[in-house]
């Protein structure tokens, strides 16, 4: 048997949810075709498998194939790991469905031989990048999130778009989404279900406690420049959902996207708006299925 296009598979697992199976399926699809599976020595090395323990960079540099074993939160990691790169990233679900998992642990095996037959489309998703008055940069695939710290003051931000005020939010959170992250924390705050096809990212106010309460929807060419104002309390800066850093008051980040920042396998088993309905019950009726 000939390889076709993966003789290297790098893995991302999940920190708790057990993935033997999906890696005892991974190795042996690989073994069988002279390949390498890699993973990172902190994940593999709790599993009793033969995947070789290689650092992060050689993990990227290395891989033909990345494949995430966990739920949304082990993907939007793999994507970050792997932003800029061409690399396809093949989501598998441990657990509860998700939006970005492309298929469940008994699909492994022919969905391996499906992308080792080049039969697969890969679906560009937009990142956004947030970088700091130091030059410190932090790159999201969901969302990237000013916070209220409880006991402190509102989320007060100030958004210009390249430079010209626009709007001030006063929010317990202010939120800035991908297409992908529409779903997720902005979702919860009222935000609308964007199609991932589209390019652009929201600014949504959380529990807005200002009269101007409406999300803002931008194009992914646009920057966008969030001013953490004088009225504002210390502020959580929290990246797909992590604490990545605090801000105060004075404190800026200028918001761009990078279109195509990591690319997602697609084998056509769903669509986003089959996995949008089973996830947030969208059928707009009060049966539940």
């Amino acid at each position: 048997m000939g390889m076709g296009m993966v003789s290297t598979v790098g893995l991302v697992l999940h920190p708790q949810r057990d993935s033997k199976e999906a890696i005892d399926t991974i190795v042996e699809w690989a073994r069988t075709r002279g390949g390498t599976v890699l993973g990172l020595p902190d994940e593999v090395g709790r599993i009793d498998c033969s995947a070789v323990a290689v650092d992060a960079q050689t993990l990227v540099n290395k891989a033909d194939l990345l494949v995430s074993l966990g739920g949304d939160g082990t993907m939007l990691r793999t994507m970050r790991l792997i932003t800029g790169r061409p690399t396809p990233v093949l989501g598998v679900n441990l657990g509860r469905l998700g939006f970005l998992a492309e298929i469940d642990v008994e699909d492994l095996a022919p969905a391996l031989s499906a992308i080792d037959n080049h039969e697969y489309t890969v679906e560009p998703r937009m990142a956004v990048r947030a970088t700091g008055k130091d030059g410190q940069m932090v790159t999201a695939f969901n969302d990237i999130a000013l916070v209220r710290i409880p006991g402190d003051g509102l989320s007060a931000v100030a958004v210009s778009v390249y430079g010209h005020p626009f709007v001030r939010y006063s929010a317990d959170a202010v939120i800035v989404a991908t297409s992908t992250g529409s779903t997720a924390y902005s979702f919860s705050a009222g935000g609308p279900i964007v199609s991932p096809t589209v390019e652009g990212f929201l600014v949504v106010p959380a529990a807005a406690h200002s009269s101007f309460n409406r999300a803002l929807v931008m194009s992914a060419d646009e920057e966008v420049t969030l001013d953490v104002l004088p009225s504002s309390g210390q502020l959580a800066l929290e990246v797909d959902g992590a604490i990545g850093g605090h801000l105060a008051p004075g404190d800026r980040l200028t918001v761009t996207a990078l279109r195509g920042a990591a690319r997602v396998v697609r084998l056509g088993t769903t669509t986003f708006y089959e996995r949008a309905r089973r996830k947030l019950r969208v059928n707009g009726s009060a049966e539940v299925d």
